[in-house]
């Protein structure tokens, strides 16, 4: 009995160890940050070195690609913070003056509902840039955009749904 005892606590811990696994999937979401955010700085560097030729419509272009860039990282950052301190460790932000608020809220499916709204976002600006870009775009393309929105739509508003229900019943 005690043996058995003895090999389910080992057992349970290598399990709850076992999120350690995930950090170097969030070491590595960071360097892709990194790469991103050169990426930024190369787009932005384009766009004002070629300022003087670039037309309305470009610049439009350009600076919906720098937003699309910001919330795809501002959508990386809470996935690498909200997963650690959801699934890894808790964060030892207590007195940290730039704690941001949504931390302290956060659990596994408001965290999937906060992206899922980061989807929609990023898929709008998809969206945008193909309306604007409409003449260079084949109609088909354009369709497959707005069916993915509207499936993000969708899906965000049941993965909602469903977490307020649960909420409600906590």
């Amino acid at each position: 009995m005690y043996m058995k005892r003895n090999l389910e606590s080992i057992f349970e811990s290598v399990v709850f160890a076992s999120r350690w696994i995930q950090l170097p999937l969030y070491l590595g979401l960071i360097v892709g940050l990194l790469v991103y955010s050169y990426k930024f700085f190369i787009e932005l560097i384009h766009m004002v070195s070629h300022a003087q030729e670039l037309t309305e419509e470009a610049v439009m272009l350009g600076l919906l690609t720098l937003v699309d860039i910001s919330m795809v990282a501002n959508l990386i950052v809470m996935v690498v913070v909200g997963g650690y301190a959801t699934f890894v460790s808790k964060l030892d932000l207590e007195n940290h003056e730039d704690k941001p608020e949504w931390l302290d809220k956060i659990d596994a499916g408001t965290l999937k509902v906060k992206l899922a709204g980061a989807l929609i976002g990023i898929s709008g600006i998809h969206l945008l840039k193909a309306f604007i870009n409409f003449e260079h775009l084949e109609i088909v393309e354009v369709q497959y955009q707005i069916g993915i929105h509207v499936v993000f739509l969708f899906t965000t508003l049941l993965l909602a749904l469903t977490e307020s229900i649960l909420h409600k019943k906590h």
